[in-house]
């Protein structure tokens, strides 16, 4: 599962270019093939973008794309906490508006078919950003886009009423008010404390679009609207079917779009299992998929003529999971005790084997180690040492006997969830059964149904220790909040702290880049402290291509523009 996370290497974070273009939207253009600024801390330089850009004269007008994704959507409400994964994203990118280009060093530029114009200022002393939408703008019931969409989203996203299962809040939950402006076109946006981030909102990158009002009014229509089932888009495309069956989602041009025509007829969406991907892509049944990690399907993408590897330094962390609240793992001790039993290195480096990519385990959750302001604050919770681990066990009253401690009368024993057919989780639950086996704690790995990990299992918390990647974006503070904040609707592993919630919003008000990164960092060690997350490495962005598909590929900090993905002359 992806979800929303950190950004790749910069020159500077992405949080310092919204502080620098505070009164406009940024400039810039994505190129195709750069390679990442160098940075102070001798990590490795990464390509950035990777997606075969061309220009629309260059494509062929129309044909269909056949597109793997790893789940079908129950949920198809991208902000609804259970909606908040890498394929719902896939399919609603297309379909749903979002007020921002980003490029390929994470730079914003205003997507002029929904916002023609966005200010910010401060005014009496308080933040003030005003958005000014296109007029032609409007969803696929005929309903022009409006102020009153900007004022719902906020209203479902700023935390006040707690019947709105969000994935996050972070940012809407700084502002005091959403008003009309000059006209219905107009929305002004007033915080009660700045947001440095405020380029996040709305944001296809940030994985954060507009929604209709109409239907997220109420957290019943927030909550429910879109399950099994997209009522309203407003983009390049729009729904011609769900076939839960055929595990299909098939989008088709919308003639009602005020854009760029898409250069294609029709995008349809299988939902395959991860480990199939490879041998469906060999088999012409899809044209475009997420390999990740998986060697095996990097060199099948490299057998295939009309296959290309398209790879670049993503944004993304995979990572492991622990359940707080899970009876063995409540205290905080024993989450600490397993981070230093995991030998993360090996972990990645097996993780990784073939694929061509650095062996640099992560020292930190919300920073990878390539960027600006990255540092280790793990206070040694990142080294590997079973012999640590075991005293740490030995004080919170979990005793060796036999081959496997108890307190209590009860072992300590955990249940590892994975995806079926996955091979990268199963790798990694080998190994941590094997690592932890050595300190004495026992772990039976359970294989689910792929496509029910996400919405039975992790959603629902029904797991000791699971694994899966998380989702990049340019914004850290914003990207990073809902994974860690107590309460938050994708704080899987439950566990949190004030002074880490405290120091996450330090972050997204931070003036200076300095301050960010400091802030950040605080943030970085009261992670490790609470422990439940285990960062393993920065996940390769390598995806799977038909030579003949253009702008899409590996995209680090860009977006895909959905209306000018085709095929070549």
């Amino acid at each position: 599962m992806n979800q929303p996370r950190i950004p790749l290497a910069r020159a500077v974070s992405a949080a310092a270019a919204a502080l620098l273009l505070c009164s406009c939207a940024g400039t810039g253009g994505a190129g195709d093939g750069t390679t990442a600024p160098a940075v102070n801390n001798g990590a490795p330089k990464m390509t950035q973008l990777a997606v075969n850009a061309k220009a629309r004269s260059q494509l062929k007008q129309g044909g269909t794309l056949n597109w793997a994704i790893d789940q079908l959507s129950a949920q198809w409400n991208p902000l609804q906490a259970d909606g908040s994964e890498a394929s719902t994203n896939d399919v609603m990118k297309a379909l749903l508006p979002t007020f921002w280009r980003s490029d390929a060093g994470g730079t914003q530029t205003p997507n002029k078919a929904y916002l023609l114009d966005v200010t910010a200022e401060t005014r009496r002393g308080k933040q003030v950003v005003t958005w000014t939408l296109n007029p032609k703008a409007h969803w696929s019931d005929g309903k022009p886009i409006t102020w009153r969409d900007v004022e719902a989203t906020w209203k479902a996203l700023n935390g006040t009423e707690k019947g709105f299962r969000t994935a996050s809040t972070t940012g809407f939950d700084q502002v005091e008010s959403v008003t009309m402006g000059v006209d219905d076109r107009q929305a002004v946006m007033t915080f009660a404390t700045p947001f440095s981030e405020w380029q996040a909102m709305f944001n296809n990158a940030a994985n954060a679009p507009l929604l209709p009002a109409d239907y997220i009014a109420t957290p019943e229509l927030f909550n429910t609207s879109f399950l099994d089932r997209i009522p309203v888009s407003a983009g390049p495309f729009k729904v011609a079917g769900i076939d839960r069956d055929a595990r299909t989602v098939t989008v088709v041009a919308d003639p009602g779009w005020w854009g760029d025509r898409p250069m294609l007829d029709r995008i349809v969406f299988k939902a395959i299992d991860t480990g199939a991907m490879p041998e469906a892509f060999a088999k012409g049944e899809v044209d475009f998929f997420n390999n990740g990690p998986n060697a095996a399907g990097y060199r099948r993408i490299q057998s295939l003529p009309d296959g290309e590897v398209r790879k670049a330094g993503g944004p993304n962390l995979r990572h492991l999971l622990l359940n707080g609240k899970s009876p063995q793992l409540t205290d905080a001790k024993v989450r600490q005790a397993l981070f230093q039993a995991i030998d993360r290195e090996a972990i990645t480096r097996t993780d990784l084997a073939g694929l061509d990519w650095p062996y640099t385990p992560m020292n930190n959750h919300f920073l990878v180690p390539n960027q600006n302001g990255y540092r280790d604050n793990s206070g040694g919770l990142s080294r590997y040492d079973p012999q640590a681990a075991a005293q740490a066990l030995d004080a919170a009253g979990w005793r060796l006997d036999g081959d496997v401690r108890r307190k209590g009368g009860k072992d300590l024993a955990l249940r590892f969830v994975i995806p079926a057919g996955n091979s990268i989780a199963l790798n990694e639950s080998t190994l941590v059964t094997q690592q932890l086996g050595k300190v004495g704690i026992r772990v039976t790995v359970a294989p689910v149904k792929a496509g029910d990990f996400f919405e039975q299992y992790v959603y629902k918390h029904d797991f000791d220790l699971t694994a899966f990647a998380l989702l990049g974006t340019p914004f850290p503070a914003t990207s990073s909040t809902g994974s860690f904040q107590q309460g938050a609707g994708s704080n899987y592993s439950q566990v949190g702290s004030d002074a880490l919630d405290s120091a996450m919003a330090e972050a997204a008000v931070a003036t200076s880049v300095d301050g960010e990164d400091e802030a950040i960092n605080r943030a970085d060690a009261e992670a490790w402290q609470v422990a439940g997350l285990v960062p393993l490495y920065q996940r390769p962005a390598i995806y799977g291509a038909r030579k003949s598909v253009a702008n899409l590929g590996a995209p680090g900090l860009s977006d895909f523009v959905y209306e000018n993905i085709g095929f070549l002359k």
